[in-house]
């Protein structure tokens, strides 16, 4: 008897061993209680807006996101020292398309457009709102544009046009970013190139720079300055001069009648370890919750379902849109980068 009781409480402690590594070996392939497997996603935006998108999918869908913050340049050398063990899922924003080009040949981002976003074209009114493989598609739209100090320039005397900014009475007023250092300047310096030659370009831009005072590294660094009153005129982005303003500093924005206009993209990683969650996160990039989150840090939204909360939206930005040759654009990133350092005394 007492052999046979102990061979039974052998075999039950044998059973429940087996049955708890089970559960173990649930719990370390990644699943939560009461979700899925978690979603990691990588973001070069502000990271307040980055986890307050994450925490309103985990609160729709009840899975966790784990958001990864750093630089544009940070991430994409992650990802490529990752690839053959990828640890994101999503990569969402990086102030426009052209890192997202950059990455379809690096390889270390993979097709998917969201059903809500199949019937777009590729280019809708001069904006490329969708890579025309699927490697990413846009969320939202940023305008290139001049911010003033609404204390020290009049709505009626601030810069139009690019050429503006060369008149004499911006002299020594003016801050725009290093485009040695900030994709927001690069993308200016290849816009104006594109549209005028290389040869006129260094000529309006060695102008441009001897009328700044301060030529920052940081892409959001001049609005600030605008913002503070120690420049007049900035160039950047519009959603860094319209969260200035909300915060009740003395910031306006002017959109120049000729100017790039960009999404912001979100893409799916190749091989990260959870392409269907990937997949999910960036079909609620697109749905209404999203999109006004996004609108709610003065971006502009693409679902035409949201409005936006500046005075800027889709419709009338569009006709503002410089077409880019995107082709160029990768072509020559680098190069004019590099020149900059030499050419601009």
């Amino acid at each position: 008897m007492k052999k046979t009781l102990s061979l039974f409480i052998s075999v039950c402690f044998l059973l429940s061993f087996v049955l708890l590594s089970a559960c173990a070996g649930d719990d370390a392939s990644g699943e939560e209680e009461g979700g899925g497997k978690p979603i990691t996603l990588y973001s070069p935006e502000t990271p307040e807006l980055s986890k307050e998108l994450a925490a309103k999918y985990e609160e729709l869908n009840g899975t966790k996101v784990n958001v990864n913050y750093a630089g544009t340049n940070v991430l994409v050398n992650k990802m490529m020292a990752e690839k053959g063990n990828p640890q994101a899922d999503v990569w969402y924003g990086g102030g426009g398309i052209l890192p997202f080009e950059a990455a379809v040949d690096k390889d270390i981002i993979t097709s998917y457009i969201p059903e809500s976003a199949e019937d777009w074209e590729v280019v809708e009114d001069g904006i490329k709102v969708k890579h025309e493989d699927g490697y990413y598609v846009g969320t939202e739209m940023f305008v290139l544009g001049f911010a003033y100090n609404t204390e020290l320039v009049s709505e009626e005397e601030a810069p139009k046009t690019w050429e503006d900014l060369l008149d004499p009475k911006w002299k020594g007023k003016i801050q725009f970013p290093n485009p040695a250092a900030s994709g927001t300047a690069t993308l200016m310096v290849l816009s104006y190139m594109m549209q005028h030659g290389e040869e006129a370009g260094w000529e309006y831009f060695q102008k441009l720079k001897d009328q700044a005072n301060s030529i920052p590294d940081s892409g959001s660094g001049p609005t600030k300055g605008a913002s503070m009153g120690e420049a007049h005129i900035a160039i950047g982005f519009d959603f860094m001069a319209y969260e200035h303003k909300a915060n009740g500093e003395t910031v306006d924005f002017i959109v120049p009648e000729k100017t790039p206009i960009l999404v912001n993209p979100v893409t799916l990683v190749k091989d990260g370890p959870n392409p269907e969650g990937g997949k999910k996160f960036i079909d609620f990039m697109l749905s209404k919750d999203a999109q006004q989150i996004l609108t709610d840090w003065y971006h502009i939204p693409i679902n035409p379902e949201v409005e936006s909360k500046t005075s800027l939206s889709v419709d009338n930005i569009k006709e503002h849109a410089v077409d880019l040759d995107i082709d160029w654009v990768n072509e020559n990133y680098d190069r004019i980068r590099d020149e900059w350092k030499t050419k601009i005394k």
